[in-house]
This record gives structure tokens, C-alpha cells and sequence, in this order.
């Protein structure tokens, strides 16, 4: 494995099975939209956790409000071994629960009618999977602070929210809202998602509540337990004042207070790059936890060390990447890429990542220049493995390739290329930010988008770079005056023009899989192939 991206996938969080070949019963429960799932629409999760870090032991209750869209009998709520649904409850009534795996089908007696808004309660307990190498595996993490008390938080990205709470865990239906109750001993907080309603005490236990206006993807809820030192202020955003919050470890304050003022800076160039901060009535967080970092929404977890880079290094090589803190920066991007738009199956992950990654390049782009964030991004391609596509197997929860972090990036900074109009590229981004504001969107959906906003017929373009691992090879021949030529590696009817620079002079090409052949006045002395297009070439005798 190349040693750049070694490091890199402590954000990629790439399960074991996205590098499956073949699928089972099981796979097809978790990451398809079987028919106990298609008939409801989740709208509010009221979860209710009590944890208990001594026996590392979670229990409690998740009452969920849904809609009735196609009155069926039998619903799938889903909750991995060894967390145990105990009972389903609705009006009162126990239901029948049979188990399939992490699939539990649950037959309701009351009879479901059309447009009806129905409520299931369940229960669970258990010692939920701890996480060997969060966030990579997923699950939960225990450790103590310098003092001796609880550190401990979650991250299920891949293996699934159902690792250790019940819900609807396929990414297509995200829940509308959320009521978060995180009960933990007295002397520590619990700090959850969206914004703290209140904190009450009963004998040696303190609920915090915390309550979700927005839609919210599964994955993105997290319990973060510490005996956190809390500071915040206002930031004066495109919406108005948006409240920013921090939750660090006492030890850390100081460190906190001067490390954290990059939070501002990442608002003020996403802001202007993709547009509003997308969860205003939720606030933002950076919670520290004892790990590297995650997306969580309005709840984004810190575990970069107070320093910039990734973990102290720079992943493009370019030098560019220590002027920031990686864990802030492309973690808060997720606000937009995966959070506000989030995508319907895992397949098209690299919705999430290609343009999240692409968000450290336009943060250095917004503060450091046009060359700087060609030489972030351009750096990463060091680590592209082009084992294979960046877009994994419907229905089956199948991520595609790793890679749909550092090529994706470079398939978008080639399309601004193509698109040669910054302000245009701009108002795409920020586009569809508004066009799938809250919503689960497809790779299709995304793709038809920026087709028809730039004007450009991207098709072959979207074919060749997310559906294969071949890179467009620009073969050609100099012979005086003339240039000759022509697309190797390439899908059918794939006619990417590039820049050159001849004889100083910049120009663009229309390659395509015949050859072709362009003459100029003067002998062909200098020839350069603009760097900022994803391709490879070789010139022939």
C-alpha cells in the first residue's frame, strides 16, 4: 500500500466490505430497500441512551415516528450482535420480533393505513463492538483522560449506525429530527448532536438532551462522554449568527482556544465556495474524542493532536497541507458533502469524499492562490491506487474504491478546467448545495446536474473516471510543425479536450481515440500538457 495513502485512510473509514467480490443474504438486508423498508418514512427519532462506561454497557429505548407511505404489516428496524433488541412496543402492545441477523422484522398488529403517522417503541441493551482502530473498523472506544475518567466516544461510518442503537440504518430515508437523551454518571457530559435543550440529575446520573431540527443521516449521530471544558462564540455567516461550540479535554483549553480559530476561516471559504453553513438551527461543533476525527453532523469530532496537517504531515506532499488542520478542515466540508447532501445508497459514497476532499483544495484556493491548491491537489495523486472504480455495488452496502478521496478530487479539479470559468464552477457547487439541499441524491442525479448547468455533455467524461480504473493516456508525436495526436485507455466516444502549451503559447486539443493532428507556423520547440488535467501521456517515436 502506498505510503501516502496508509496514512490517508484514517478518514476513509473503508469497511472490509467494500473489497468483497461476492455478496450474501446479509449484505442484501443491510443495503437494500427491502419491502419491510419501502413502505415507511422515518421523520423523528426519540433515542434514549444510558451508558455506562464502567461495564462499557449501553441501554435504553428508541421511539420512532414514521409515515405510512404503502400500508404493509411487517417492518425492519436494525440492530447488530451483540447489542440485543429486547421488545417492540406500539399502543401499548408487544409485538413479535423475528430475527434475521442484524435484521429484526417486527409484526405490527394495529392496522397501518395510508398517510398515517405511527410510532414503534424499542428496547435494547448490550456491550456494543469497541473499535480496535477507530474510525477505520467502527463501533465504540473507551479510554480515560490524564485525570482517570471517562474519554469515550462512537463511529460507525461503514459498519453502520445499527452497530449500537436500533434504527432504519440504510442512508436513503434519513429521520427529520432527533431527540437525543445521553445519560451518563455524574462529573461527566455527554455531548450529542444539534443543540443541548437541558442537563438533569438524579442521584449519581446526569441526562443531557439534545435535540436535531434538521434531517440527519444515520451515521452522523454520535455520543461523545468526557469531562469536557466547553467555550463557543458567534459566527456572522451568509444566514446570520451561527452558534459555534467546542467540547475539548480541561487539558486541552489553551491549545483549543488558539487551534480552533481556524473554524471561522473553514466557514468563510466553504461559505463562499459551496454557500450557508447548512445547519444553522443546529449550531456547529468540534468535540475532541479519542480518535482521529468524523463528519458527524453538527457535531464534528476532533482528534488531530492541536496541530496542522494530518497527524503532523502533510498527505500532498506539496507543503500546502500543513497550513491547515486537516481534521477541521475536511471533516467540516462533510457539512456539505454528506451531510446536507448525502447519498441514497453507499455505492455513490465517493459523493461524499471526491468532493469533501475537493473542499481542502478550494480552502487553499480561497487563502492561498490558484497555484497553491493546484499543487495541494495535484500532489495527491501520489496515492491513487486505481485498483478499482470509485463507485462500489448497489444494493448490497458495497463502498466503490478508496480512491474516490484523492482522484475524486482530481476528477473534480479537471472538470473546473473544462468548465474554464471559475465563477461558473462556483455557482455549480454552491448549485447544488440548494438544487439537494437536505436531501439523499444519486451519482445520476449529481451527474445530469453539473452536465446541465456547465453546458457540457459529461457522459463519457463521468463513464471513464467514476465507472473505470483507466486513466486517459495522451499519445503523441512531434514532427516539426506538427502535433499528431490521439486518446489511448479511454471508454467509447471519450473526447476530453486539454490544454497544451506550445512554444509558450497556451492552446486547447481535442483528443479523441483516432488520431488527429494540429500544425502550427513555427517548429514545435516547447510542448506541455497543463498539469491540472487528470490524464497521462507518452510520447512516441
Amino acid at each position: 500500500m502506498h505510503k501516502l495513502l496508509s496514512l490517508a485512510l484514517g478518514l476513509l473509514t473503508v469497511s472490509a466490505i467494500a473489497q468483497k467480490t461476492t455478496f450474501t443474504h446479509q449484505d442484501s438486508l443491510k443495503g437494500s430497500i427491502t419491502p419491510e423498508r419501502a413502505w415507511w418514512d422515518v421523520s423523528h427519532y426519540d433515542l434514549k441512551v444510558d451508558v455506562d462506561p464502567g461495564k462499557q454497557f449501553i441501554s435504553g429505548t428508541n421511539t420512532i415516528t414514521y409515515k405510512v407511505i404503502d400500508p404493509y404489516q411487517k417492518i425492519q428496524i436494525d440492530l447488530q450482535e451483540p447489542m440485543k433488541l429486547l421488545s417492540a412496543i406500539q399502543d401499548g402492545k408487544e409485538l413479535v420480533v423475528k430475527k434475521d441477523g442484524a435484521a429484526h422484522f417486527i409484526s405490527l398488529k394495529a392496522k397501518q393505513k395510508k398517510n398515517a403517522v405511527n410510532k414503534l417503541e424499542v428496547k435494547f441493551e448490550g456491550k456494543p463492538v469497541v473499535g480496535k482502530r477507530l474510525p477505520w473498523d467502527g463501533g465504540w472506544t473507551w479510554q480515560e483522560d490524564n485525570n482517570g475518567k471517562t474519554f469515550a466516544a462512537n463511529a460507525n461510518q461503514g459498519i453502520g449506525s445499527s452497530i449500537w442503537w436500533p434504527n432504519k440504518d440504510i442512508p436513503y430515508d434519513e429521520v427529520e429530527g432527533l431527540d437525543f437523551y445521553i445519560t451518563v454518571p455524574k462529573g461527566l457530559m455527554g455531548v450529542g448532536n444539534g443543540k443541548i435543550i437541558d442537563s438533569t440529575s438524579i442521584k449519581d446520573k446526569t441526562t443531557f438532551h439534545w435535540a436535531v431540527e434538521n434531517p440527519i443521516n444515520n451515521y452522523g449521530v454520535s455520543a461523545d462522554i468526557a469531562d469536557y471544558a466547553h467555550f463557543s462564540e458567534t459566527y456572522e455567516g451568509e444566514k446570520g449568527s451561527l452558534d459555534l461550540n467546542f467540547y475539548v479535554l480541561k487539558k486541552n483549553l489553551k491549545k483549543a482556544k488558539e487551534q480552533f480559530k481556524q473554524v471561522p476561516k473553514m466557514l468563510e471559504a466553504f461559505e463562499h465556495w459551496f454557500g450557508p453553513y447548512p445547519f444553522y438551527e443546529d449550531g456547529y461543533k468540534l468535540v475532541e474524542v479519542p480518535y482521529l476525527g468524523m463528519e458527524h453532523q453538527s457535531n464534528v469530532t476532533y482528534g488531530n493532536a492541536y496541530g496542522n496537517g494530518y497527524l503532523g504531515r502533510d498527505l500532498s506532499g506539496s507543503g500546502w497541507g500543513l497550513k491547515f488542520d486537516y481534521i477541521i478542515i475536511h471533516e467540516s466540508g462533510h457539512e456539505w458533502f454528506a451531510n446536507n447532501i448525502t447519498n441514497k445508497d453507499v455505492a455513490d459514497m465517493w459523493i461524499h469524499e471526491s468532493f469533501t476532499t475537493y473542499s481542502e483544495n478550494l480552502f487553499v484556493d480561497y487563502f492561498y492562490g490558484k497555484e497553491a491548491s493546484s499543487d495541494y491537489v495535484i500532489g495527491m495523486r501520489n496515492a491513487i491506487r486505481n485498483d478499482r472504480p470509485i463507485i462500489g455495488t448497489y444494493g448490497v452496502d458495497h463502498e466503490g474504491s478508496g480512491d474516490m478521496y484523492f482522484k475524486g478530487a482530481n476528477i473534480l479539479h479537471t472538470l473546473r478546467q473544462l468548465i474554464e470559468d471559475d465563477e461558473k464552477w462556483r455557482e455549480i457547487l454552491r448549485g447544488l448545495n440548494k438544487e439537494f439541499y437536505h436531501q439523499t441524491v444519486t451519482t445520476a442525479q449529481v451527474e445530469n446536474y453539473i452536465s446541465k448547468k456547465s453546458g457540457i455533455d459529461l457522459t463519457e467524461f463521468w463513464n471513464q473516471y467514476l465507472r473505470t480504473t483507466m486513466i486517459p493516456e495522451l499519445e503523441y508525436t512531434i514532427n516539426g510543425t506538427t502535433l499528431k495526436f490521439r486518446y489511448a485507455d479511454i471508454v467509447e466516444g471519450f473526447d476530453m479536450p486539454i490544454q497544451i502549451m506550445v512554444n509558450q503559447e497556451k492552446i486547447w486539443i481535442y483528443p479523441a481515440a483516432n488520431w488527429n493532428t494540429k500544425s502550427f507556423d513555427e517548429p514545435i520547440s516547447e510542448f506541455e500538457i497543463d498539469r491540472n488535467f487528470y490524464i497521462e501521456s507518452e510520447e512516441l517515436d
